[in-house]
């Protein structure tokens, strides 16, 4: 702050009298039950920091929470002239915070013009950023605006993070900060967007842009599907063979994955099996899955053969390192002999090795579960928790799918198809991609319509699982959270600049959706006015 601006601040604070010990007015937002009634103040574990605005005088109105995409979740107000960014102010980490904070610390005061600094006291006109701690959780921060400085603590880098995220938005919308206490933390850890960057070719440039707009949208996962009956998009040393002509450099992907980590989003791999195999199956056609009358399966393995099992576990090993995040994709969606009314007469060689491998009574679905376990298994080997598609999960059966294989749930068309519920009373956890809110499918196929951010606003939540009836509130602990997902079906129907615009407003409608479970406060139309101003 300029010594000129420092003075009229001083001016004004004896104007108003704080001597007097004008007291300060408070409000409270009151924190929801799953149901959305409030039921009171939040607990101590809620809270990051117990700072409590300083009493302010009375000249200055009391201060409104500010207008953020995902909106803050709890607002002590206060009276104060609150915090704008002003020249030679600095963003101060302390030393002994500096490792873990510098980057975010740098980033900040990059964004807003101001000077970063390690192990200073913070003045007037400064923005501090700390950890403490406290049971809160690793993403919760609290946000203290008084005597014209900010402090922003959590108990984990990523709750720190966040609240940076909520100041920059802040002074963007109204260029200072309002008065007051800001306690904020998601309602659902998974917070996610998926790209099919299979079926069309993404820059990296591209896919960078991305990353940095979810993070300031408070996402905190990337999934990349990067192999499909169309193209393989990655390069790779262990079967270079199988790699596209256009396709990421490992370099590329490495600098994605830096860049997302910098900003605590998790990229996770998707390498889908046994089905969406084509450009793997086009370099060994040996694997290539057929029917009894030696027709091929587009995209299917053969998942009769060792050799099969043995190529996809060789290419997670391979980009295991370039992925260090917690999760692996294993894909098992539509598998084609299970989208066939006679699997075991369709694929007879399936039938023989299912009876060979799990008994006299298992059938094709017993094997493709045995994949999953196996490819699961596999992942975790590598230290990867692994994730499925709801699809390759069977009812009934010999096999049955391992527990701790999360599922990304996406659809109930398929052949035996099985509602949410059905997952759920197995006590199972989900993820949230509903096809009919969450899925951007270039070229609109097979009934498909590109969402918009106004639908997912007003009709959706992580509970709308499939179509727009909601599960049970009972099973929200079991919903981890939701992705909004980009699919290349018809891969020119739209350019890189046409998705970026597309999918602008459904993610910002599913940041507010994901982050706080209640039902939100503005209009559509006044947040879509918001999702404008803020950029």
């Amino acid at each position: 702050m300029s010594t000129s601006s420092r003075s009229r601040s001083r001016a004004l604070l004896a104007a108003g009298g704080i001597a007097a010990a004008a007291a300060a007015v408070l409000t409270v937002t009151l924190w929801p039950d799953d149901s959305g009634s409030p039921v009171g103040t939040p607990s101590s574990a809620d809270r990051t920091d117990n700072r409590s605005p300083v009493s302010s005088a009375p000249a200055f109105p009391v201060s409104k929470a500010p207008r953020t995409i995902p909106a803050v979740r709890e607002h002590t107000a206060a009276r104060g002239p609150g915090w704008h960014p002003d020249r030679g102010a600095q963003v101060i980490v302390g030393e002994e915070h500096a490792k873990e904070l510098g980057d975010e610390g740098r980033l900040l005061a990059d964004e807003l013009g101001l000077e970063y600094a390690e192990g200073a006291d913070p003045g007037k006109g400064d923005v501090e950023l700390a950890l403490v701690s406290g049971e809160a959780g690793p993403e919760a921060y609290t946000l203290s605006v008084s005597d014209e400085r900010v402090r922003i603590s959590g108990t984990a880098e990523a709750g720190v993070f966040y609240g940076t995220r909520t100041l920059k938005q802040t002074v963007r919308q109204d260029g200072t900060a309002p008065e007051g206490v800001i306690r904020d933390e998601p309602a659902k850890a998974q917070r996610g967007f998926m790209l099919d960057i299979a079926r069309k070719h993404f820059t990296a440039a591209w896919i960078e842009d991305r990353v940095r707009e979810l993070a300031d949208l408070k996402y905190n996962q990337l999934g990349l599907h990067f192999s499909d009956d169309q193209a393989f998009r990655i390069a790779s040393t262990s079967h270079p063979e199988v790699v596209s002509a256009v396709h990421l450099k490992k370099s590329e992907v490495k600098r994605i994955v830096d860049l997302a980590r910098s900003l605590h989003i998790e990229v996770i791999p998707e390498i889908d099996s046994p089905g969406h195999l084509g450009a793997v199956l086009a370099a060994h056609p040996s694997l290539q899955l057929r029917n009894a009358n030696g027709v091929a399966s587009r995209g299917a393995i053969d998942i009769s053969k060792p050799e099969s099992a043995k190529i996809i576990d060789e290419l997670m090993r391979e980009y295991a390192e370039l992925f260090p995040g917690a999760y692996w994709h294993v894909g098992a969606d539509e598998y084609q002999p299970l989208t066939t009314s006679d699997p075991e007469g369709s694929f007879p060689q399936l039938a023989a090795r299912a009876r060979e491998k799990y008994g006299a009574g298992a059938k094709v679905q017993d094997l493709a579960t045995g994949w999953l376990n196996d490819r699961a298994k596999a992942a975790q080997a590598e230290g990867k928790r692994p994730k499925a598609w709801n699809d390759g999960l069977f009812r009934g059966g010999v096999v049955q799918a391992a527990k701790d294989v999360e599922i990304e749930y996406w659809t109930g068309k398929e052949l035996g198809a099985r509602e949410p519920v059905e997952y759920l009373k197995e006590g199972r956890r989900l993820v949230n991609l509903n096809d009919e809110y969450l899925y951007y499918v270039l070229g609109e196929p097979n009934d498909f319509a590109y969402p918009t951010g106004e639908r997912i606003y007003k009709e959706w939540n992580p509970l709308v699982i499939r179509g727009s009836k909601p599960v049970p509130a009972s099973y929200d602990g079991q919903i981890l959270g939701a992705r909004f997902a980009v699919w290349c079906d018809f891969s020119s129907a739209q350019s890189q600049q046409q998705v970026a615009a597309g999918i602008r407003l459904p993610l910002r409608a599913m940041s507010q959706r994901v982050w706080d479970r209640r039902q939100p406060a503005l209009s559509w139309t006044e947040f879509r006015a918001l999702a404008e101003k803020l950029g």
